[in-house]
């Protein structure tokens, strides 16, 4: 019997199921966020159309998503709508860069589920 070959698959089989769990997590926080910024909450599932809400939600246009298309620029975009939708949920900089831009499925858990509330600055 090939030990070797049996860990690989119970790493990987283990390794998709954390996968999948954090993706539905995510998606559940993800679609609090959307709902308490008066979007459907449908719209946090499907991919592309997410990102564009986001940067609505950021209280941008819609059209400044296609920026996450351009290398480096990216990044700081990403930062910016961080920083953004965290002023919009009354959260403050430090707060959106280290957990809206960072590690967004803690952030995103905050602001979805905690007492947040949305209002466009």
């Amino acid at each position: 019997m090939d030990w070797n070959l049996i860990s690989d698959q119970v790493a990987s089989t283990t390794s998709m199921w954390l996968s999948l769990a954090l993706y539905v997590l995510y998606a559940i926080t993800m679609w609090k966020v959307f709902v308490k910024a008066g979007y459907a909450g449908i719209l946090a599932l499907i991919p592309i159309v997410n990102v564009i809400f986001l940067v609505k939600i950021a209280g941008m246009s819609g059209w400044f998503s296609l920026l996450y298309l351009i290398p480096i620029v990216n990044i700081v975009f990403a930062i910016v709508v961080a920083v953004k939708e965290g002023a919009n949920f009354g959260k403050g900089a430090v707060f959106s860069f280290f957990l809206l831009w960072m590690f967004p499925f803690i952030g995103h858990l905050i602001v979805g589920f905690g007492s947040a509330t949305y209002r466009k600055v």
